[in-house]
């Protein structure tokens, strides 16, 4: 049976886990082969860690969507990064900063359940109007975010992806969605 619950601390190895399979299943073909090879969710769990995610008074909430106690997705979500910049609030607006779900979960629900616990927690925060952004290669995810009542507004993004032996970044195109929450 399918759950949503929030994040704990506990859970940053879990979440980290898909969140790496998730970049490596979603990205396969749009971001190089060694970016997405070096993924470590070791690194990507103590990160979560530093970050204090788990900790209720963290502007982002990060919930899991889980299988028999097991985590098969996650989405985090929080007030509006202006330039995709934590440090920069814009708390006109709410933000879906991250959707992944473990590839072998694809197609049975969690997204939706994750982004209508999304929409929801956003809503009660105050929120008529939230955003995200996605990788305009991404179709699987553009095509989900559409089906989800989101769209495109126009606004578009570089994400700047750092490549090993001192090279410059890959730049790869973002397009940012928005939906009403009040309709």
């Amino acid at each position: 049976m399918l759950t949503i619950r929030r994040e704990e601390p506990d859970d940053a190895e879990a979440i980290a886990r898909v969140h790496v399979r998730g970049w490596q299943a979603a990205y396969a073909g749009i971001m190089p082969d060694e970016v997405l090879h070096r993924l470590n969710p070791a690194a990507w769990a103590q990160r979560r860690r530093d970050l204090g995610t788990a900790d209720p008074e963290h502007p982002f909430v990060t919930l899991l969507a889980e299988v028999d106690g097991a985590v098969s997705g996650f989405t985090t979500f929080g007030p509006y990064r202006n330039n995709q910049d934590r440090g920069d609030l814009d708390h006109r607006y709410g933000e879906v900063v991250a959707m992944y779900v473990e590839p072998a979960c694809w197609g049975t629900g969690a997204g939706r359940a994750l982004l209508t616990a999304a929409r929801a927690d956003l809503a009660e925060r105050g929120w008529t109007e939230y955003r995200l952004w996605v990788l305009a290669d991404n179709t699987r995810a553009r095509r989900f975010y559409e089906r989800g009542g989101l769209s495109p507004d126009g606004e578009e993004a570089t994400y700047p992806l750092p490549l090993s032996g001192g090279r410059g970044p890959v730049r790869l195109r973002e397009l940012r969605y928005a939906a009403r929450l009040d309709g």
